[in-house]
């Protein structure tokens, strides 16, 4: 067995250990939280050790088990978070296994994480909720896609392989999976989706691409303009948060597919917006948590104002959290749009004039929400509290991770570069 295939197995069972291993833990729930913190962030050990050649760099890669950590700090020490914390390392280990392991191994872990999501879906329904229905099936589609990427060849595989990155990365009609499992999965799940999806589709799109006809391309650039104006309406009309994110998320991912239907690739730069739009919808959900932790699951969004003079540490963090999610500089969102279309070209002018009016959009309905939740009315009747140590540390990493996506050059996330720190921290890590 070579190095490398030793360290894709190390990468994905590790999590998976960590899952059984958690079952010891289960009554426990301070050790047992603790534990899925430290399984995860053993797990980026043989990541960095790995040298990969993936076509869209290794930074979605290397950012899983970062991600994973921070979705498991920013949830409170619950009784009922307890599956979603095992739940969190069986889906880094099958989301890993399907990123760093060749075809069909890969296929097979994408299909294990698929019936992973809907499985949990399935045991959250509520007959309050009926649309989730229309995500549960949408996730065993993005399954069926996965087994005709398997059992067929070119052009046909190529079409299977994207209707399934359709669902992992939102594109318009397929985007309710993606609305569903950020709205209806239980604990930290929702915002650990919120990377996990997209980064795992991306690397299914990456391979999709290049093969797929032009006028398949076509049709996706269509519904990636669709989809842009439709999630930024739809996300101004919301009153819930997490749909809101949902789709204004969709409404940045669609800016992603419509270049990647007109370049015919999904490269480096294209992981660079997904892990930023992913990492800050991940932060403004853990935002939303805290907020859900104080008030109760069902708290009215416009019942809670006047945070920012109770809860300073609060309200900078989510400020800045929301700066970057509206794609402002210094962070990654921003330098990832910027970085699709200044180094691209560009299809059609109207196309653009959509996409800017869509970023624009976002620019309204984050910051209309996060100034309703920090500068309204301070309520006499509420308990405030400001985020503990747990959640603060959460939101921070997220930031700078954010921070560091926008300011670094792009040459650090291309494969060559990341095979050089991965030699640098081998000399560091034994």
């Amino acid at each position: 067995m070579t190095s490398a295939v030793l360290f894709s197995w190390l990468a994905t069972c590790i999590p998976l250990i960590g899952a059984l291993a958690g079952r010891m833990l289960w009554e426990d729930l301070s050790q047992l939280k603790q534990s899925c913190v430290i399984w995860s962030l053993i797990s980026v050990v043989p990541i960095l050790k790995l040298q990969t050649n993936l076509p869209e760099g290794a930074l979605l890669l290397a950012l899983l088990p970062i991600v994973a950590v921070i979705s498991l700090l920013g949830q409170p020490v619950q009784k009922d978070h307890r599956l979603s914390w095992v739940m969190t390392l069986v889906c880094l280990g099958l989301g890993i296994g399907s990123i760093v392991h060749p075809a069909p191994l890969s296929h097979l872990f994408l299909l294990a994480l698929l019936m992973t999501m809907t499985g949990l879906l399935v045991h959250h329904h509520t007959i309050l909720w009926p649309i989730s229905w229309w995500g549960i099936s949408l996730f065993c589609l993005a399954a069926l896609g996965a087994l005709v990427t398997v059992m067929t060849n070119p052009p046909l595989s190529s079409f299977g392989a994207l209707m399934t990155a359709a669902v992992l990365i939102p594109l318009l009609p397929f985007h309710t999976g993606y609305v569903t499992a950020l709205t209806r999965l239980p604990g930290n799940l929702p915002s650990f989706s919120a990377f996990l999806l997209p980064a795992v589709g991306l690397h299914v799109m990456a391979s999709a691409l290049q093969t797929v006809p032009t006028t398949a391309s076509g049709i996706v650039g269509l519904l990636a303009l669709i989809g842009a104006l439709y999630g930024a309406v739809k996300a101004l009309a919301q009153t819930r948060v997490r749909l809101m994110l949902s789709y204004a998320s969709l409404s940045f991912f669609s800016m992603l597919w419509w270049h990647s239907a007109a370049s015919n690739l999904a490269t480096a730069r294209a992981a660079v917006l997904v892990a930023s739009v992913g990492l800050a919808t991940c932060g403004l959900l853990i935002a939303w948590q805290i907020i859900r932790t104080r008030y109760g699951d069902d708290v009215d969004p416009s019942s809670i104002s006047g945070l920012a003079s109770s809860m300073p540490r609060y309200a900078v963090l989510v400020t800045l959290l929301a700066l970057a999610a509206m794609g402002l500089p210094p962070f990654g969102v921003f330098a990832g749009l910027m970085g699709l279309l200044l180094h691209s070209p560009i299809p059609s002018l109207i196309g653009l004039m959509i996409l800017l009016s869509s970023w624009l959009a976002a620019s309204w309905y984050l910051m209309s929400a996060v100034q309703r939740l920090l500068f309204g009315v301070r309520r006499s009747d509420l308990r405030y509290h400001d985020v503990v140590q747990q959640e603060w540390v959460a939101l921070t990493i997220t930031i700078i991770i954010l921070t560091v996506l926008g300011l670094a050059p792009i040459e650090w996330w291309t494969s060559t570069a990341t095979q050089s720190m991965t030699q640098t921290f081998s000399r560091v890590i034994p």
